[in-house]
């Protein structure tokens, strides 16, 4: 019987990603910029959790989620403030799973999706798609081979002598080929791909990663979705090694753990720039970020950084991302 092992390509551009990652790395253990305060560990994990929901269309900001964790009462969706309950309560066992354990795992899952779900902590019955704009875009294997496909798939997380940062991105990318959970197996997946990372490097347990996902959402799906027409990972692993040099680079930039002042409840500076997009949000309520992108003249991924910034302190946004508008709260 052949061993399983998640199929991909060792490129040249992986080689050269973990080089810089680990080189990066290694500046910013070095400076000390790795060894967060308790103050900005919870802050990071703010930014970590509201972003990998925010992926799962939750509206909550970095302020909502802030204050439900703290116990305040949230104007918002009920299962929207349970989903951040949940999250935290998971991201605090964190260094009691053990991201080899395959039960762990559906520890996690019964953490993640209590009063969401009626099968938390199990693995699905039934079959389920993965759709975009009702467009079926990935069928998940059927639920009988699930037993099989998670045992063997922990079993080579168990045995693998890859480096720990391909290992993370090959298990976050089988873990959404299966599909094995009837929801949260995206949170599940980010969730598992910090935990193994954070136990070959601790400090890599607060590097927010998911603020970069989720600034490039749409990337992030396309990587899988063309990951799945390759019918191996490499262009998953390509993305994610990119997503997480990129947080690694705004870490050192920062040189505070990717603190902007909002985990410490201090305004963060304006500059032009962000003067520009706080401007025309306020002359044009329903602008929208494809339309600030073309009147500014920078990429989307640029403007989407500065709105989450701006979010903190100085913009709001009323109503759904569709049909909502900007208020500017403070400049």
């Amino acid at each position: 019987m052949t061993k399983y092992s998640p199929p991909f390509t060792l490129t040249s551009k992986m080689l050269d990603l973990t080089t810089s990652f680990s080189e990066s790395l290694g500046i910013w253990t070095g400076s000390g910029g790795a060894q967060l305060t308790p103050m900005l560990r919870r802050g990071n994990r703010i930014k970590t959790i509201q972003a990998s929901l925010e992926i799962e269309q939750n509206t909550l900001t970095v302020e909502q989620v802030t204050a439900v964790i703290e116990g305040k009462m949230v104007l918002g969706a009920p299962r929207e403030i349970q989903e951040v309950k949940n999250a935290f309560a998971v991201y605090e066992q964190m260094n009691r799973l053990k991201s080899t354990n395959e039960k762990d795992l559906l520890k996690a899952h019964k953490l993640l999706m209590a009063a969401l779900v009626d099968d938390a902590g199990y693995y699905r019955k039934g079959s389920v798609g993965v759709f975009q704009q009702e467009k079926l875009i990935h069928m998940a294997p059927p639920a009988n081979q699930l037993p099989r496909l998670m045992r063997e798939l922990f079993a080579w997380l168990s045995k693998t002598d890859l480096h720990p940062l391909l290992v993370s991105f090959l298990f976050h990318y089988e873990f959404e080929y299966i599909h094995p959970f009837s929801d949260g197996n995206g949170r599940m997946g980010r969730l598992w791909q910090t935990l193994i990372l954070s136990k070959w490097r601790t400090e890599l347990a607060w590097l927010p990663v998911e603020t970069i996902v989720r600034d490039r959402q749409q990337e992030y799906y396309a990587a899988l979705t063309n990951a799945d027409k390759q019918a191996e990972a490499t262009l998953f692993v390509e993305f994610m090694l990119e997503a997480l040099l990129d947080a690694l680079k705004q870490a050192l930039k920062n040189n505070e753990g990717v603190n902007d002042g909002a985990s410490e409840g201090v305004n963060v500076k304006l500059d032009d720039f962000d003067r520009r997009i706080l401007a025309l949000c306020q002359e044009q309520p329903y602008i929208t970020q494809d339309e600030l992108t073309t009147q500014i003249g920078k990429s989307l991924s640029t403007i989407q950084r500065r709105i989450r910034k701006l979010k903190q302190h100085h913009l709001r946004r009323k109503g759904s991302d569709k049909t909502g508008c900007w208020e500017v709260v403070g400049q």
